[in-house]
Parts: C-alpha cells; sequence; structure tokens
C-alpha cells in the first residue's frame, strides 16, 4: 500500500514538474523572435541630448549565425564608409582614411552614445548568457541572466519578457558590481513579414548619463544569406561596395 501511494504522489507531481519554466528555452525564442539567426536590416540610431539637440546614423546591418555581425555607417556623412565587424567577443572598426581596422570594446560606442558596441553589435543573447533563474509573473517572464566570460559587457542583465509574444519588454544590464548601467525598452511591435514580427524601436537610459537618452529604429529586417567572406577582416573595406 505504501508503494502504490508513493506511486501515485509521483503521477501528481508529475504536471508541476513538466510545467517548470525553462529560461534556457524561452531565452533561444526571444533571439529567434527578435531576429532571423541570418538577416540583414537598416537601423536609425539618434542620439538626444539633455538640450534637446540630437546627432542621428543610419547603419546597414548583416548578421550570421549567432555571433557574427557587420554594420555599414550611410548616414551622416563624416562617417560614411565606416564599417564594424563583430565576431564572438572581438570587434573591430574600420575607417576609410585609415585604410585598416582598429580593434574596439564592447563598452566603448563608436557613436559616443548611451548605446555601446555591444548594443550596436548585438549577438545573441544565448551566445553570451546562461539563464539564471526564470520567474513567472503577471503578464511577463523574469529571466536572470549572467555573462559566460567576462569580455561580455553586461555581467547580469535582468529581462522581462512578454509571455505571449515571447519577446523582451525591459532589458536591465548591470555590472559585475551590482550597478546599474542602463536600460533597454523595446517599443512598437511591427510585422516586418517573411514571419518576423517585433518591436521596431529599442531606447535606452542611464543613471550615469541623466537626460540623455539613444534611440535605434530598426526597418527592412529580412532574412538573407551571406557568404563567410563578408564578416572577415580583410572584406571589411569591400563592405561599402554591396550598398552601391
Amino acid at each position: 500500500m505504501k508503494t502504490l501511494l508513493s506511486f501515485l504522489m509521483f503521477l501528481v507531481a508529475l504536471p508541476a514538474a513538466g510545467a517548470a519554466l525553462d529560461g534556457a528555452q524561452i531565452l533561444q525564442k526571444v533571439d529567434r523572435n527578435l531576429e532571423p539567426e541570418t538577416y540583414e536590416a537598416y537601423r536609425k540610431l539618434t542620439d538626444i541630448q539633455p538640450n534637446g539637440s540630437k546627432k542621428e546614423y543610419v547603419l546597414y546591418t548583416m548578421k550570421k549565425g549567432r555571433d557574427k555581425i557587420v554594420a555599414l555607417f550611410l548616414t551622416p556623412a563624416s562617417d560614411k564608409g565606416r564599417v564594424t565587424l563583430r565576431l564572438g567577443d572581438n570587434m573591430w572598426l574600420y575607417i576609410p582614411d585609415v585604410g585598416r581596422p582598429v580593434r574596439i570594446t564592447s563598452l566603448q560606442s563608436v557613436t559616443g552614445s548611451i548605446f555601446n558596441n555591444a548594443d550596436i553589435l548585438r549577438i545573441d543573447y544565448t551566445a553570451e548568457y546562461n539563464v539564471e533563474a526564470a520567474e513567472e509573473q503577471k503578464d511577463a517572464i523574469l529571466l536572470s541572466l549572467k555573462a559566460k566570460t567576462g569580455e561580455v559587457a553586461y555581467d547580469r542583465l535582468k529581462m522581462w519578457v512578454d509571455k505571449q509574444a515571447l519577446l523582451p519588454v525591459t532589458i536591465e544590464c548591470y555590472a559585475a558590481s551590482g550597478l546599474l548601467l542602463k536600460t533597454l525598452h523595446f517599443r512598437d511591435i511591427k510585422d516586418f513579414g517573411g514571419g518576423i514580427k517585433r518591436p521596431a524601436t529599442l531606447e535606452t537610459d542611464s543613471p550615469l548619463y541623466k537626460g540623455y537618452k539613444s534611440v535605434m529604429l530598426w526597418s527592412g529586417l529580412k532574412k538573407a544569406n551571406f557568404p563567410d567572406e563578408y564578416f572577415t577582416l580583410n572584406y571589411l573595406p569591400r563592405i561599402q561596395e554591396l550598398r552601391k
């Protein structure tokens, strides 16, 4: 009788165990819902100063796989032709007048904005972070993420994910010390076609830059295939030829 009772209790417990949140699986779905694994897109970055003045950049972006991404500056004229490349944790900036790529870091910003290079050249979250916890809340799932290496721009992330869309709503980015570095706000879900439906607007603010705000607008996002050659240092001087 005791053995039968134990078995019945085990069966009762099965649905609860099966219903437990799989944070790693949710994060994988967030990555693919945000964008295809390989895509092209245009992005406009606007930096807004406390006095209301603005500076805008337009970038053409190509991403392949989980950790390769290139961004070409189309405007302003002073930055046209600059190219950034990210391969895993390694990043470079190519400036035509210099004629060779130079190393840059994730916490620097090629635009001088609150968006750093890790934000502008973002790879899959699953490539950089492990999920430490997943908590179900009223309208969202809270994922607590820990960086896989010390090379990642943010040591920890708190990501609130919309339960239905499985898209991020808010992400808080923290340093290893626990200091809140910035908050990312995902807004304006748009149907880009081809099964891609994601926020078209990303805004960020930071307690370290009071009164400043940066906005990233997405357009023309679509699946695409590119040769591996495009994501190499030797090809950076030729990236601009792709947009002529």
